[in-house]
C-alpha cells in the first residue's frame, strides 16, 4: 500500500513554496469533509512545511468562544475569550494578524513563554467565522507579508474543504 503522503522538498521563492504548500493541501484533503481530520491534517502539513515554529494549530469557534482545536506543538490554552489576545482579536476582526513581537501585543496570552512572534489568520467560510489558525515561533519577527499571503491561501483553500 501506498503512503497517502510523502514530505516534499520545497524549493523556489517563498511564494512558490505557498503555491506548492496550497496544491498539497487541496489535494490531501480531497474528497474529505471531516472537519477534525482535515483540521488535524492541515496543522501537520504546516508543521512539516514551516520552520522556526513552535506551535501550528486551529482554535474553533464554539459557543461565543474560540475553543482549542488539531494542532502540533505543546500543550496550549484550551479557550480564548472574544477580542482576547492576538486569537480573539483577528477573530473578531476578521483579518489577519502579523505580530512581529507578542511581549507587546496589549493582553497578550502568553500559552507557550518560548512564543515572541505570532500570525493569526480568520478561518471563513462564506463570511461566517469558523475559528482561526495560530502559529507561533520563538523568533521575533518570525513572519513575513509573504507568509502571510501564503497563509491566507491555505486557509482559505482549506475552508472550501470543512
Amino acid at each position: 500500500m501506498r503512503p497517502l503522503f510523502q514530505p516534499k522538498t520545497y524549493e523556489g521563492s517563498l511564494t512558490a513554496k505557498y503555491d506548492l504548500l496550497a496544491k498539497q493541501l487541496d489535494a490531501l484533503l480531497e474528497g474529505e469533509k471531516d472537519q477534525v481530520a482535515n483540521l488535524s491534517n492541515a496543522s501537520a502539513l504546516l508543521n512539516q512545511f514551516l520552520t522556526d515554529v513552535n506551535w501550528v494549530g486551529f482554535y474553533l469557534w464554539k459557543q461565543d468562544e474560540l475553543v482549542l482545536g488539531p494542532f502540533q506543538g505543546l500543550p496550549a490554552c484550551v479557550r480564548i475569550a472574544y477580542g482576547k489576545g492576538v486569537c480573539g482579536t483577528a477573530a473578531k476582526e476578521k483579518r489577519t494578524l502579523r505580530v512581529e513581537d507578542v511581549h507587546a501585543f496589549p493582553g497578550h496570552i502568553a500559552c507557550d513563554a518560548a512564543s515572541n512572534s505570532e500570525i493569526v489568520v480568520p478561518l471563513l467560510k462564506n463570511g461566517e467565522l469558523l475559528g482561526v489558525l495560530d502559529i507561533d515561533s520563538p523568533s521575533k519577527g518570525r513572519f513575513s507579508e509573504e507568509d502571510e499571503q501564503g497563509l491566507q491561501q491555505f486557509v482559505k483553500i482549506l475552508s472550501s474543504h470543512i
